[in-house]
């Protein structure tokens, strides 16, 4: 995977994607990260990259110029190894990013990042997109950090960027629910004790218990997540147990 960045700021990207996961992905050869200044295309003498909004209002705009030039020499630099992928747009007003949106950007084999600044976009840069993405329902100073998050996500998922393939398809949210607990030695850690179907060897009655604390997690901490996926039938019944046992503590 090849991932292009569009900043203002490119020093902000040095530490976290050179570090820990992503880092060992680029020096795997699995991953390949480059970081554009589009300052360095502005045509006029101070550099600017914004302007007020035609109509008046507060803040500045981003100018298309810079961004449409930077994004040509970004694509004509990588055309002959790489498609142009998707043009991700970091804005409030996109898509909410989530687990899914990071398998789908995952399968890409470039994604570009274009994060913006200021009070928001000049409205003809949004012709270069593919897709708007938002984080959530909050407005961040700039583009970076949420491309950081973005990409962090993403390049996980790359077949080989993790240690263990089992690992990423056990993570909260892929398979609609939040991951169950997990645990680790010593089995009696001041006196908490490790579930005492983990220490026996028994990999079913694991795998049930699992999936039953997984469910029961989610109905604790995000019972909107149980709306949304459907449940089969097992599930169900084990969500049904998870209720009747908690009805009867609480007796």
């Amino acid at each position: 995977m090849r991932i292009d960045i569009l900043s203002l700021f490119p020093e902000m990207f040095k530490g976290p994607l050179s570090e820990s996961i992503i880092g060992k992905a680029t020096e795997k050869g699995l991953l390949n990260v480059d970081v554009t200044d589009f300052r360095d295309y502005t045509t006029d003498k101070q550099h600017h990259v914004d302007d007020a909004p035609y109509g008046g209002g507060a803040g500045m705009l981003l100018q298309a110029q810079p961004i449409f030039d930077a994004l040509e020499a970004v694509q004509n630099k990588t055309k002959d190894k790489y498609p142009k992928g998707k043009v991700i747009l970091l804005d409030p007003a996109g898509k909410k990013f989530d687990q899914s949106v990071a398998s789908e950007l995952a399968k890409e084999e470039h994604l570009t990042f274009l994060c913006g600044h200021y009070e928001g976009y000049d409205e003809r840069i949004r012709k270069l997109v593919t897709d708007e993405i938002s984080l959530g329902d909050f407005v961040l100073t700039g583009g970076e950090l949420g491309a950081m998050v973005m990409i962090d996500a993403t390049v996980r998922l790359v077949p080989g960027v993790l240690g263990n393939e089992a690992s990423a398809p056990g993570d909260s949210f892929s398979t609609g629910l939040l991951e169950y607990p997990q645990y680790t030695r010593p089995a009696d850690f001041r006196g908490m004790k490790v579930p005492e179907v983990l220490l026996n060897g028994n990999h079913q009655l694991i795998a049930q218990w699992r999936q039953k604390e997984s469910l029961r997690r989610t109905l604790h901490r995000r019972p909107d997540l149980l709306a949304k996926i459907g449940l089969t039938a097992e599930q169900q019944h084990l969500l049904s147990d998870i209720r009747i046992e908690e009805d009867e503590s609480e007796m």
